[in-house]
């Protein structure tokens, strides 16, 4: 039974949008250093993003990386690969970044909403079977705050109905399901390299395969489309520079060493924060399943409005006052309800590609989709990085069972 207390003395937690959060250092430093001795930027004649991505491709077991100039070039860039008819349908999370949407888009597809596991906020083989259709071209995956989906279902169901899967490990660094790192598990796997993500770059991507013929249609993508290194080069087909830097490439290589170290501290402080919120009423700490591994992009409680008066929101707004600034609902509304699904804003006034599409793709009504708008109405997202330390994880634990019971109902 938790019973009243002094509020925690205020601290001031890391934030991983400057140097107190990040691991960047000497080593990132030094390699920017000897990238711009060199006097070339450019990674299509330079050497630290062909090492870059070889390396990250390496650490994950695969045969194919490429970088590329952020997260979403890197989703756009395997949705290319797939190369989708006009109108195809690409099933997806409502609960998602629109850099993870927009490109679904820009190939002229159709996003196929599923719903989501109000518990994990994940979409599930069921709500994914459930978004099937004959048009269905490929499903995307997203591992939200580096808690892997349930893959094993998922890819049973992919493989089944022939149907690729792309993984959005954009906060899912070196996450495992059925002890296999996500990425490798489904056709593609995209991560970002965004400020705030396990590793950054301040900006980035990369894209990951062991398709050989995807592998070249991700890399030509990347690059214009322009044959480089062909007996006679052309552009082969519609595509776009995606290329990262060698700026970008160097400090990538340093922060790639720092990664292994870096999760398992975000993992080891979770499940300290876990032990020490265990019994706060109306907090539930993070869902995994039994045999995944979370690495912590972020940390979300899931928060009973029923025994937490305000719920999530008045929660938020209770350890504000102790200087922790968390993110009610993560978005503040279900991706299909922003304007460019809900008026189909695309280009200019035709509607494009949603003329295609068939009327259950559009369908958004609140019904279909139970578990997103209750994942969003509980979720509170806790900050998380690399430079937490126990005295941090201690601090945000007694404040949030202080405003626990300060907001009982």
């Amino acid at each position: 039974m938790i019973t009243s207390a002094p509020a925690p003395s205020a601290i001031t937690l890391p934030s991983d949008q400057d140097a107190s959060g990040r691991t960047l250092g000497s080593e990132e430093i030094a390699l920017v250093g000897q990238a711009i001795a060199t006097g070339t930027l450019t990674s299509t004649k330079g050497t630290f993003v062909s090492a870059f991505q070889k390396r990250f491709a390496h650490m994950l077991g695969l045969t194919h990386g490429y970088a590329c100039a952020s997260g979403t070039a890197a989703i756009h860039t395997a949705i290319a690969a797939l190369d989708p008819e006009p109108g195809d349908e690409i099933i997806t999370s409502p609960i998602t970044d629109m850099g993870a949407l927009a490109p679904i888009i820009y190939q002229a597809a159709i996003p196929m909403f599923a719903d989501v596991d109000p518990q994990t906020y994940n979409i599930t083989a069921a709500s994914i079977e459930r978004a099937l259709s004959p048009k269905t071209k490929a499903i995307i995956v997203t591992h939200l705050f580096g808690n892997p989906c349930d893959m094993g279902p998922i890819m049973e169901l992919a493989k089944a109905r022939g149907i690729p899967v792309i993984e959005d490990c954009a906060q899912a660094f070196l996450a495992t399901s059925g002890r296999r790192y996500v990425g490798t598990i489904g056709t593609i796997g995209c991560f970002s390299l965004q400020q705030g993500k396990h590793i950054t770059c301040g900006e980035g991507g990369i894209v990951v395969t062991a398709d050989e013929a995807l592998a070249r249609r991700m890399y030509l993508f990347i690059n214009k489309a322009w044959g480089y290194g062909d007996a006679n080069p052309d552009h082969y087909f519609l595509a776009l520079n995606y290329r990262m830097s060698e700026l970008q490439g160097a400090v990538g290589l340093a922060q790639l060493e720092k990664l292994e170290q870096s999760v398992q501290q975000r993992i080891d402080l979770a499940n300290e924060l876990d032990r020490l919120l265990s019994d706060c009423p109306g907090v539930q700490t993070p869902a995994v399943h039994p045999d995944a591994v979370h690495t912590y992009w972020k940390y979300c409680l899931r928060v009973d409005p029923e025994r937490i008066r305000g719920g999530a929101v008045g929660l938020a707004q209770a350890l504000r006052q102790s200087g922790i600034f968390t993110v009610p609902r993560y978005i503040q509304k279900p991706a299909f309800m922003c304007e460019v699904f809900a008026k189909q804003r695309t280009f200019g006034n035709s509607h494009f590609p949603f003329t295609l599409a068939r009327p259950e793709a559009l369908d958004y009504r609140r019904e279909r989709f139970p578990g997103t708008f209750e994942a969003l109405d509980r979720v509170l997202v806790v900050p998380w990085n690399d430079r937490f330390t126990d005295r941090h994880v201690e601090f945000i634990a007694a404040s949030v069972r202080d405003a626990a019971v300060r907001l009982a109902s």
